[in-house]
């Protein structure tokens, strides 16, 4: 089994080597998955990410959201706990990039009103791995399974990859560390079942 470090190091340089055609193919096709996605369907308030290191872009489900009149919200890192908060966003907000960047590097949106991420109905995360037990592998900082420990009510929890990023061996588990319900790549959707 490789380190954790390591499957994170490999799996950083793999997602940045993908070209913008690649990019686009699978924004494309996660989008596809995410529509058939009942609970996607029936969320209203849905929290995202800004693609920044690689990650599957977002940027065609923001604005299908956006279009379908469902509320977006982005997460912003609270310094007191680091815990994230949530962040609501409008068609103008996003269009005009109005966003800081944190010194960890992911743009945030810049408001003082933000809420719980139990106030979110369907919560798309990003991930360096996940494995067939739906168990997510992180950026290191361990913001979302933090976040997610201490909620008072769990949103659906959807992992969004690239295809080489699902794992077919197991990731150790922490005691932290919190599984998703689902993941989306661009080849398919995978339900987990999770305590």
């Amino acid at each position: 089994m490789t380190s954790l470090s390591v499957l994170r190091k490999q799996l950083r340089i793999q997602r940045r080597q993908l070209n913008r055609f690649q990019q686009r193919q699978a924004e494309q096709r996660c989008l596809q998955h995410l529509r058939t996605l009942p609970e996607f369907q029936s969320a209203q308030r849905i929290g995202l990410y800004l693609h920044a290191f690689g990650e599957v872009s977002t940027k065609a489900i923001i604005w299908t959201c956006l279009k379908q009149g469902k509320k977006v919200y982005l997460p912003v890192i609270c310094n007191m706990n680091q815990q994230l908060r949530w962040v609501k966003i409008n068609a103008g907000q996003y269009r005009q990039q109005r966003f800081s960047r944190h010194h960890l590097g992911m743009q945030q949106p810049m408001t003082n009103q933000s809420w719980p991420v139990s106030h979110l109905d369907l919560l798309i995360m990003p991930l360096l791995a996940c494995d067939s037990q739906g168990m997510r592998l992180g950026m290191g900082g361990g913001f979302y399974d933090r976040t997610l420990a201490q909620a008072a009510y769990q949103p659906f929890r959807l992992g969004l990859a690239h295809e080489f990023q699902y794992l077919n061996q197991q990731l150790p588990v922490r005691v932290w560390d919190q599984a998703l319900n689902a993941l989306i790549t661009p080849k398919a959707l995978r339900r987990f079942k999770i305590n």
